[in-house]
């Protein structure tokens, strides 16, 4: 990934080509972009934040579909604090042959979501691609669904992200696009999910397509042809999905992603998304760090990044979710200084994101085989308010201090404010400013707490949460 991007970013300017789809509001230059995306909400109108990992099992197909996924993921997730999981599918475990869908793969994926209300985790259906499917060797849309004329494709296992550029693959990703009886096929798989997961507790949105990719035009340099691919495939397509969607299920949450090349810091190209319910979904990866580099302070990365990344959603009035990040090599000099940075940021302006990956293990992993953070992951998990129920002033959290601070404006009818607490061996002192009064959960937890806030409505509050000693 990191040697075709960055080339073909040295090669060629970042200087965005025009939107298809003019922008229909512009953001105020007095109103910080990131105070001008607005927060997700639940069925209560309560602020959500959603903070968790993705769950996968890419290397099981067929009959043994999503078989690593096990209770114990939840489980381990909501005993750290994490209520989000963003939960792999593929089309080509769902619809292996033309018009047939997998009953046995539809049960496996209730399953997992059972798991996952019984522990207090909301799911995000992502429908997942890694170089468009099983034709290249990967998993996502299926073989029968992949149509190339004829063109090359060469593996690159030391490269596996630079296979997006064969010539075979980009046109395939146009077929998907373009093609009538595809795009009808696509939709008609989301109806089945949509069909099925509507009513289920733990389902909080479907993500209709990860990192989507597409075909470059001769001399079309990378950020250009992203910016055009997401106008003119990605936009329609997701308008398409959408209403395919909303045909069955007409309140879950939709998201959508851009291209990958956002990363980059290349404002995104996608035009209005006509759903009421829509989130803005992109990944935060950099380059040289998915190559093996150090974190670098002095690049600039995560500014860039953020700028780039809170345009469209300001225009759009978007909430933002941000469904993939973390680099593999974690252990690096400058690692933990990222992983404070990037939380700080992604704090800032999305209502939560989901790291790369929950599982047990090394590279990306999250824990080891016996469910210990590896080296930096650990920064990830620090209180925060999964719902809070009324209007948010502020919020931060202090690494240093480790302490957390959260003032809002309680709403007019009354509500619960939910806090989650990391496990601490030294517990958390939990205290409120006005109105309010602290309830449930105890102070120190080798698993982690989850107290509640019910404030008087309409007043001003202030929940301070201090590592150590008990709730005051």
């Amino acid at each position: 990934m990191a040697v075709v991007v960055a080339s073909v970013l040295a090669a060629g300017a970042l200087a965005p080509a025009a939107s298809a789809h003019p922008a229909p509001v512009a953001v105020p230059e007095s109103e910080p972009r990131a105070r001008a995306v607005p927060p997700l909400t639940d069925d209560r109108g309560r602020t959500l934040t959603l903070r968790g990992w993705n769950v996968e099992d890419k290397a099981n197909r067929g009959e043994d579909a999503l078989a690593a996924i096990t209770e114990r993921h939840f489980r381990d997730l909501r005993g750290h604090g994490f209520n989000f999981a963003r939960l792999l599918v593929f089309w080509d475990d769902l619809e292996p042959t033309r018009g047939q869908y997998s009953a046995r793969y539809l049960r496996r994926v209730e399953r997992v979501l059972d798991w996952a209300h019984k522990h207090r985790v909301h799911v995000l259906i992502d429908a997942h691609q890694d170089v468009f499917g099983p034709a290249f060797g990967h998993r996502g849309i299926p073989a029968w669904a992949t149509r190339t004329d004829g063109l090359p494709f060469t593996p690159n296992p030391d490269d596996w992200f630079s296979e997006y550029f064969e010539p075979a693959v980009q046109r395939a990703f146009t077929h998907l696009y373009e093609d009538p009886d595809l795009q009808r096929a696509q939709a008609a798989m989301w109806q089945v999910l949509a069909e099925r997961f509507r009513d289920h507790p733990a389902v909080i949105g479907y993500d209709l397509i990860n990192e989507p990719m597409g075909e470059l035009r001769a001399g079309e340099d990378l950020p250009t042809a992203a910016r055009r691919i997401e106008a003119q495939h990605l936009t329609p397509m997701y308008n398409r999905l959408a209403r395919a969607v909303r045909a069955k299920d007409r309140d879950t949450w939709l998201f959508v992603e851009p291209t990958p090349i956002v990363g980059e810091g290349v404002p995104t190209g996608l035009g209005r998304i006509e759903d009421r319910r829509t989130v803005y979904a992109p990944h935060f990866y950099n380059t040289a760090m998915e190559a093996g580099a150090d974190y670098d302070p002095s690049a600039g990365w995560i500014e860039a990044y953020e700028a780039a990344v809170t345009a469209y959603p300001a225009r759009h009035r978007m909430p933002v979710v941000v469904g993939e990040w973390g680099p593999l090599n974690n252990a690096l000099p400058n690692m933990g200084r990222f992983y404070r940075e990037a939380v700080d940021s992604l704090s800032r302006y999305s209502s939560g994101w989901a790291g790369y990956v929950w599982c047990y293990g090394g590279g990306y992993c999250a824990v080891d085989e016996r469910g210990r953070f590896r080296t930096n992951k650990e920064r990830t998990a620090t209180p925060y308010a999964p719902a809070v129920a009324g209007t948010v002033r502020s919020e931060a959290y202090d690494a240093d201090t480790r302490s957390y601070r959260l003032a809002y404006r309680a709403a007019a009818r009354p509500g619960a404010t939910e806090l989650s607490l990391p496990p601490s061996p030294r517990g958390w002192r939990v205290s409120v400013t006005g109105p309010g009064l602290v309830l449930g959960g105890p102070g120190a937890s080798s698993r982690g707490s989850r107290p509640v806030v019910r404030a008087w409505p309409g007043s001003e509050v202030v929940v301070t949460v201090r590592e150590g000693g008990p709730y005051g």
